[in-house]
């Protein structure tokens, strides 16, 4: 097995390095003015001017191409992705201030929003996919198997946008409209951008906020806003904002949920199904064994290869951020950074460095799966 994931780690160098590549070339194609507004704080360099000259310098643009390809590997691989831009529209919107942000700490102060979505959705779906998927091969054709495709199609048709705004606007109406008290689930939603309601509705602090959330709603000491929550479970803030955290991610990630059950819902279906007319499992049947033992025992962990493999992937995706899930719930997640990034003025330090953690988010996802995978199946790694 070690075998194996050494392997699978060496093969990951030449994608990484394939990857930044492209980057890299698409990088180049900007005009040099803006990629030196992208990597350094010198906001106000000008061609010919000392300072311009330094920039130029320290990102060799004065070099060979070569060089430079090499001077942007190795930014990459230390985290040197750049500094966000006073002047756009992410960093008006995010509420970062007038200064130039280094790109790795503001994507670090928005992804662990985005993990615990991600991580409360697939939760869902595996509480929903596996098990119903499990049972509608099992009762093949029969009202159960029935409901799940209606719930599956129902999933593919119903587009992510309508069907989240549909859901906020039933929010909205069952608990009254928006009220300035932060009380009842529709006031969570309101329009302020952030995960935790404004500093007046905190109790106990009416104007401030607790002493362990930064100014840009960074929380100490994980980074992560329900956990933190609940660390300081203690404060008079603490389990008010866990609660109010974990209420605010419920409704996005049950329409998350709802739209990816489908499509994990059939790939569970349709591999049981394989594996239920497999020889072992029929042999199982014969000498004697109740259903509920080979359906859980012998056809289960083996219809899992195909599952585990899409759950990883999809799981990839989600860390990448649900723009249009976080714009319509007015949540504070990379995927709504990286889109409000892209809206003039455009902030290419985010853009660069999105794209970056995206990428070794997802090569990260199919090093985790491919392991799993073999962990499953001997034969993957034998072979």
């Amino acid at each position: 097995m070690w075998v194996y994931i050494v392997r699978r780690l060496l093969l990951v160098i030449p994608v990484i390095i394939g990857v930044m590549t492209i980057t890299f070339i698409l990088v180049s194609l900007i005009p040099t003015t803006t990629r030196v507004a992208a990597y350094t704080t010198a906001r106000d360099a000008k061609p010919g001017t000392p300072v311009w000259d330094r920039a130029i310098a320290a990102l060799g643009l004065n070099k060979p191409v070569p060089v430079q390809w090499g001077i942007y590997i190795f930014n990459s691989l230390t985290l040197h992705w750049g500094y966000t831009s006073p002047h756009s529209y992410a960093t008006q919107v995010g509420k970062l201030g007038s200064e130039a942000w280094p790109v790795a700490t503001v994507l670090g102060w928005y992804l662990p929003y985005t993990l615990e979505l991600a991580a409360l959705s697939l939760i869902i779906i595996l509480a929903i996919a596996i098990p119903l998927g499990n049972l509608s091969a099992v009762y093949r054709n029969r009202p159960l198997d029935q409901a799940a495709r209606v719930l599956s199609f129902s999933g593919y048709a119903f587009p992510t946008f309508l069907l989240a705004a549909v859901v906020l606007l039933a929010a909205v109406v069952l608990s009254g409209g928006f009220a300035p008290t932060c009380h009842g689930l529709a006031d969570l939603y309101e329009s302020w951008w952030g995960s935790w309601p404004p500093p007046a509705c905190l109790p106990g602090s009416p104007t401030t906020l607790p002493s362990w959330i930064g100014p840009h709603l960074n929380t100490s000491p994980t980074g992560f806003p329900t956990l933190d929550a609940l660390i300081h479970w203690n404060t008079p803030a603490g389990l008010y904002l866990a609660w109010q955290s974990i209420q605010r991610m419920i409704l996005p990630a049950l329409v998350i949920a709802y739209t990816y059950t489908a499509s994990i819902l059939r790939f569970v279906r349709n591999s049981m199904l394989e594996v239920m007319n497999l020889d072992f499992v029929r042999t199982a049947r014969a000498k004697g064994l109740p259903e509920r033992v080979v359906v859980n025992r012998h056809a289960g962990r083996n219809s899992l290869n195909v599952t585990v493999t899409i759950l990883g992937l999809t799981f990839a995706f989600f860390i990448t951020g649900f723009p249009i899930i976080e714009d319509v719930f007015q949540l504070r997640g990379i995927g709504y950074l990286f889109a409000i990034s892209i809206q003039p003025v455009e902030d290419f330090g985010i853009i660069f460095g999105s794209t970056l953690l995206l990428t070794l988010i997802v090569v990260a996802a199919n090093i985790i799966v491919d392991v799993l995978y073999a962990y499953l199946d001997p034969r993957v790694r034998l072979g």
